[in-house]
């Protein structure tokens, strides 16, 4: 289970008259955040029968839950209702859990018949998710001990930042402080070809807008976007960080730098420095072995689409997209064999490089 669940002090229960429960009731629980605000009450309003007063509790460890019966899981045309399982609490209601948590609580409790679930239990959620959370489940102490920091308010501030330093944020996420830089991000515009009767021929501009100063925080990604590097950037870091996990600097700080550096993020693309490469016929040709197409420039630094028809198998058609745009029709320029187009465009790939000088992309 995350330990990223949040178990808050204080519960709010509402009702709609049901006949198809135990207490004739059904409950929409809610909950009060670290700051007392009370969550998802637009939708809970809307829910509830205003003529039933509403209830609030301590969220305190509570026996005495009871399994009822599952509900849900049918389809009516479009709409899907999800499978959940009806819980009655002892405090006279019944509530729903989703499947997950059902089998969540058995893996680490007892249900006996007639009596109930065993052992104690409090509240929690899971982003919107409500889940009934057994206190003798092995998650309990870590997701406690996150709540503890979470209910502490004792939020980070700017001035404690420490480089490299490993921080915790409200979602139990690990970053590491990289420093306060410059924030750049780009804004698009489409930029059409007045001399064209299609009204779709046009191409994106894009321009750097520097946002100013934001603190950078970085973890290393599995994904190869953005240099393999996951990036949060803030202007102020308000209450999003509840803990210094260690001061000491990271041992590949240098590592996650250099990426940094190579991120529009960090310093805006620089198309003055774009390097032109005409393929080898050996890479031209190996691009086809890993796949049917491949996008290219010519040596007017046109943007090509290179495919191989499906019909003639071992012949290739050329397509023109120096517009950015993928659907116009009768763009074709060239047809023939690898050789032929090689021979006739000389097709080239582009390297994209930063303000800094930094290699962005290769071979784009």
């Amino acid at each position: 289970m995350k330990t990223n669940i949040f178990i808050p002090k204080k519960i709010k229960i509402g009702f709609q008259n049901r006949d198809d429960t135990y207490t004739k009731k059904l409950a929409y629980v809610i909950y009060y955040d670290q700051k007392g605000i009370l969550r998802k009450q637009k939708s809970w309003e809307s829910w509830r029968d205003k003529k039933i007063n509403p209830v609030e509790f301590d969220n305190i460890p509570t026996s005495g839950f009871v399994l009822n019966k599952k509900v849900g899981d049918y389809a009516s045309r479009w709409n899907h209702r999800q499978a959940y399982c009806r819980v009655y609490d002892e405090r006279d209601f019944e509530f729903e859990i989703t499947i997950e948590n059902l089998l969540y609580i058995l893996t680490n409790t007892s249900c006996i018949k007639g009596k109930g679930l065993e052992g104690l239990f409090v509240y929690g959620w899971d982003g919107k998710d409500l889940l009934l959370m057994p206190i003798d489940s092995p998650d309990y102490k870590e997701i406690s001990q996150y709540n503890e920091i979470i209910h502490a308010k004792n939020y980070i501030k700017s001035k404690d930042l420490i480089i490299g330093a490993t921080y915790r944020t409200k979602q139990n996420e690990e970053w590491i402080y990289m420093g306060r830089f410059d924030y750049h991000t780009t804004k698009g515009e489409k930029s059409y070809d007045t001399n064209s009767r299609y009204s779709y021929d046009y191409k994106w501009i894009y321009t750097d807008i520097n946002k100013g100063k934001h603190h950078f925080f970085a973890k290393e990604s599995t994904y190869s976007w953005n240099n393999g590097l996951d990036l949060l950037t803030l202007k102020s870091l308000g209450d999003k960080f509840i803990e210094i996990i260690s001061s000491d600097c990271i041992e590949n700080y240098s590592d996650l730098f250099a990426k940094l550096e190579c991120t529009t993020s960090y310093s805006p693309l620089d198309a003055s420095k774009d390097e032109y490469i005409v393929y080898t016929f050996e890479e031209f040709t190996e691009k086809f072995t890993e796949g049917r197409s491949l996008n290219c420039f010519d040596n007017n630094k046109r943007k090509l689409y290179i495919y191989e028809t499906y019909k003639e198998p071992g012949q290739y058609f050329i397509e023109d997209r120096n517009n950015n745009n993928n659907y116009l029709y009768n763009n074709k320029i060239m047809k023939g064999i690898l050789e032929e187009i090689y021979n006739n465009i000389k097709p080239m790939y582009k390297n994209e490089y930063l303000v800094n000088g930094k290699l962005y992309s290769e071979g784009k």
